[in-house]
């Protein structure tokens, strides 16, 4: 509907540029039509009668006759609407020479006497959706019991009673605020703000950041001892400390101030990483998502486990442990203790700042879910001052070895599972609109593979749309195996359907217990395969339904591959309906698994030769590498499929059809 509010805008006008220019953004930026303001012609309002006056204009009573907009009508071309409405019609007396005033009409009208304040607070009241999420200007006389609790690098926490309490909404009959009444609250001094503008206004804006997805405002408003004639912000007060009320002392659910306090403490020693720590710290909805910065001597035990194309892999284990609450009595973190964590050193952080803050940008974002691996924060190592990322340990290490080692134990139940989780781990990674473009099952690690898997390495993700200064579009990165031939040839950009791609190759690896083209070279000469249209070859006996998963996931049309959700639905049922009925028999996927497992029985005792080829004893060839790297292939192919793919996978899809797919749920993670 963006276009058509476009197209209407040149049919109506009040008459006044920035009223017309303040309605048009508005209904462009609108994400409803319920929410969308408009220009209203005077002669659409009957029985008009003032209800009320008041010192910046006069209240009338009125009938719309026509209503809001419901909808657009396609086949008469024009607005639907609600119909005749009661409304009521506020007149600004002084409009002509206060346009400014007309346009900022939510204010409270309470002056803090600090133009850049009074901004701040009019801005934030014209953005707040509800009553109590709207600061204001404060009075210090309205407060009372006022005492200090704190001192901190940058102020004071002042505890305080405030006698009105917050705006809990509007009484029509006294024509006046309705509030909360007396409520406990911190006043926070900033001891330097005179000389610190900007800086105050940041910490206020991250304040309001921090709470605008929540359901309850911590930030109330500002105020200004007539004493110092210094400004304080008015924070609730939070007696009980948890790990979403942290700190009696700042009285905020993410204990802002207390991190401002450790930014004085700690520093890495470089600006951009330092910032990144402090806005991640200011952003954190729960301590525990929380990251810091760790000096290297909080480490014992350190050894090199594993070296990849772009950095090396330690081992650690943290003395203190990650942050767990705040000790209100002791005014100290609450940590959890020695704990074990992997060190992810950047060998070139040097020359790619921007790529491994990209990377810690994608682990915050992703911070707190089980479904990812966690990242705790930043350390350096003295010796060759190498930035460090430090990360959760998975002692079973990833999924290649795991395959590799225990094919033979994983059963359908398994196989199904780890395909559900997978699907939905990337469902979820693909809503943070994330496209992790190195997906292969040396990324996929895990505590304890009987019961979950997490998503790890970020340091090819991005965020969809977002391009980093230093890269090279021709430059491909990752495993060849599990790249798009889209990617391989620079037909199209790493997408989420690349991704999809990815997991049709390790959905064969898992089911199968092969690596893809593991006696071949990883070469040019691959890699224009692939573009060609080769794939792993399926066995036969592999159950149609996930053969028919597997093939569209790999399809060269990007636009014929499922997505994440679709998948999820599908391997949901699948495992729902084999786990329900494995011993029955009563449905297709349980027919279809036990067929297989027949096949592959009855294989077995035919070959009876020790010396044959199985998941547990392949080799691969010495050219096929495993491990990221920079694929530096030039004039590829533009990628197809080979001829008879997408025949036979209309076939199969035919044969699979008559299954219905259920409407996606929350997986069961826990395996029996």
């Amino acid at each position: 509907m963006y276009l058509v509010f476009q197209k209407y805008f040149c049919e109506w006008t009040s008459g006044n540029e920035k009223i017309d220019k303040f309605i048009q953004d508005a209904q462009l930026n609108a994400k409803w039509f319920t929410r969308k303001i408009e220009w209203i012609p005077y002669n659409r309002f009957k029985d008009i009668k003032e209800i009320a006056k008041g010192g910046f204009g006069t209240i009338y009573y009125a009938k719309w006759i026509d209503g809001y907009i419901t909808g657009w009508d396609i086949e008469k071309k024009q607005w639907k609407r609600y119909g005749e409405l009661e409304v009521v019609l506020k007149k600004f007396d002084n409009f002509e020479n206060s346009n400014e005033e007309f346009l900022n009409k939510m204010s409270f009208h309470l002056k803090s006497g600090n133009e850049k304040i009074d901004k701040f607070i009019q801005d934030a009241q014209l953005n707040a959706k509800w009553f109590t999420r709207k600061i204001e200007w404060i009075p210090y006389n309205r407060f009372k019991d006022i005492k200090e609790i704190a001192k901190g690098g940058f102020g004071t926490i002042y505890y305080a009673k405030w006698i009105d309490g917050y705006i809990t909404g509007w009484d029509i009959e006294k024509k006046q605020w309705k509030r909360y009444g007396e409520l406990e609250v911190v006043l926070k001094k900033f001891d330097n703000f005179e000389n610190s503008n900007e800086e105050f206004l940041n910490k206020m804006s991250f304040h309001l950041k921090s709470f605008e997805t929540k359901r309850k405002n911590c930030f109330k408003g500002i105020t200004k001892d007539p004493k110092t004639n210094k400004y304080m912000m008015v924070l609730e007060y939070m007696p009980d400390g948890n790990e979403m009320v942290i700190c009696k002392g700042c009285g905020c659910k993410t204990c802002i101030s207390c991190f401002i306090n450790i930014f004085c403490e700690r520093t890495s020693g470089n600006e951009k990483i330092d910032k990144f720590i402090q806005d991640a710290q200011l952003t954190a909805s729960k301590s525990k998502k929380a990251i810091e910065w760790i000096p290297y001597h909080g480490f014992k035990g350190i050894k090199e486990i594993a070296k990849g194309g772009f950095g090396t892999i330690y081992y650690a284990k943290w003395i203190d442990g990650y942050i767990t609450g705040w000790d209100i009595e002791k005014k100290q973190w609450k940590r959890y203790g020695e704990f074990e964590v992997v060190l992810k050193k950047f060998d070139n952080f040097e020359n790619s700042n921007e790529e491994f803050l990209n990377e810690m940008s994608i682990h915050f974002k992703t911070n707190l879910s089980h479904r990812f691996i966690r990242f705790y924060g930043i350390t350096k190592d003295p010796e060759t001052n190498k930035y460090m990322m430090v990360l959760e340990y998975m002692p079973d290490g990833n999924f290649r070895d795991y395959l590799k080692n225990n094919f033979d134990n994983i059963d359908w139940d398994y196989k199904l599972y780890y395909l559900c989780y997978l699907a939905y781990n990337f469902k979820q990674f693909h809503i943070f609109d994330i496209v992790h473009q190195d997906f292969h099952p040396g990324n996929i690690l895990s505590r304890n593979f009987m019961s979950d898997i997490q998503i790890s390495d970020f340091g090819l993700s991005k965020i969809v749309g977002q391009s980093l200064e230093n890269s090279n579009n021709r430059n491909i990165f990752g495993v060849l195996p599990y790249i798009a031939p889209e990617v391989l040839c620079g037909e199209e950009e790493y997408t989420k359907a690349a991704d999809v791609y990815s997991f049709g190759i390790i959905a064969y690896e898992l089911i199968t217990g092969f690596a893809p083209y593991y006696d071949v070279p990883h070469d040019r000469e691959l890699a224009r395969k692939i573009c060609n249209g080769l794939r792993p070859k399926i066995p036969f006996h592999t159950p149609k339904l996930i053969t028919e998963i597997i093939m569209r996931s790999w399809d060269a049309r990007i636009t014929h591959r499922p997505t994440f959700e679709e998948l999820n639905e599908k391997l949901y049922k699948y495992l729902n309906d084999y786990r329900e009925n494995k011993f029955k028999n009563n449905n297709k996927i349980t027919i279809q698994i036990s067929d297989a497992k027949k096949f592959s029985k009855n294989k077995s005792k035919r070959k009876g030769n020790p010396t044959s080829t199985t998941p547990l004893n392949y080799r691969t060839h010495p050219e096929a590498i495993y491990t990221s790297r920079l694929l530096n292939y030039s004039n590829l192919p533009k990628c197809k499929n080979e001829e008879n793919f997408e025949k036979e996978l209309e076939e199969i899809t035919k044969s699979v059809s008559v299954l219905s797919v259920v409407a996606s749920k929350p997986i069961n993670t826990h395996v029996p």
